[in-house]
């Protein structure tokens, strides 16, 4: 008798930074809805979706990520499904981008997601069983134009997943990473009428994708049912990105 994915997922301790909003949030709620104990971060300590723990933390700092995973696992249980979602934005183009808007994307979006995976790989190893999803976005294979240190960071993940399954694949530890498109969040419902149409135009779905595509192939790769898939990356892009 097969089983549903409430069933081959549930009761584990998930943690996913920047669970507050836009995807992460989106994410945490499809954990929750297939019956996972799950904790998200945000910078204040507030507004991640009902029934989730949410703590404060910001990934650029290392002492409140210590109190965050604390605080998780003294509610939860060692965390088994990691999903490293926090990041940040600063597009400039490359004459205009100074040492500090490139490193702070970078500390934020790449550092931070390993100072993440460090704190919670231990006991990972310990029960010799985990899933690490990382996410990146179709920018860290296509590029893009005034995003050299976004699209650094997200490339980044990449080699991060693939090293983590060289090293730990075989303790039963998956690292997959996710690479979204345009999804319809609020950052692109405050783009222009043409804007939009001009970013439609370039993606042969014809539309942009509802978060809840993201989270279902996050949980997926979180699954039972994925447990011979990693170093992958997952495009959620509608086919934007397609050969890179």
């Amino acid at each position: 008798m097969s089983s549903s994915p409430a069933d081959t997922t549930a009761e584990r301790s998930v943690l996913i930074t920047g669970g507050n909003r836009g995807i992460g949030r989106c994410i945490a709620e499809e954990f929750l809805r297939r019956g996972d104990k799950v904790a998200v971060t945000s910078r204040s300590g507030s507004g991640g979706p009902e029934g989730a723990l949410t703590v404060a933390a910001d990934v650029t700092d290392a002492a409140s990520l210590d109190q965050a995973i604390a605080t998780a696992q003294e509610a939860h249980g060692p965390i088994e499904v990691l999903v490293a979602n926090a990041g940040i934005t600063d597009d400039q183009l490359l004459l205009r981008m100074n040492d500090a808007s490139f490193e702070s994307v970078i500390d934020t979006n790449l550092t931070g997601a390993f100072r993440t995976v460090s704190r919670v790989i231990r006991s990972m190893m310990r029960a010799k069983r985990g899933r690490i999803v990382l996410i990146s976005s179709v920018v860290g294979q296509y590029g893009s134009p005034g995003q050299v240190n976004y699209a650094a960071s997200k490339a980044g993940l990449v080699g991060m997943a693939r090293s983590i399954t060289r090293e730990l694949g075989s303790r039963g530890i998956t690292a997959n990473v996710v690479a979204p498109g345009y999804i319809d969040t609020d950052m692109t419902a405050s783009l222009s009428d043409d804007l939009k149409a001009k970013y439609r135009d370039a993606i042969p779905a014809g539309r942009f994708a509802d978060p809840a595509e993201v989270a279902k192939v996050v949980a997926f790769l979180a699954s039972e049912d994925a447990a011979y898939i990693s170093g992958a990356v997952i495009p959620v892009d509608g086919g934007l990105g397609m050969g890179h």
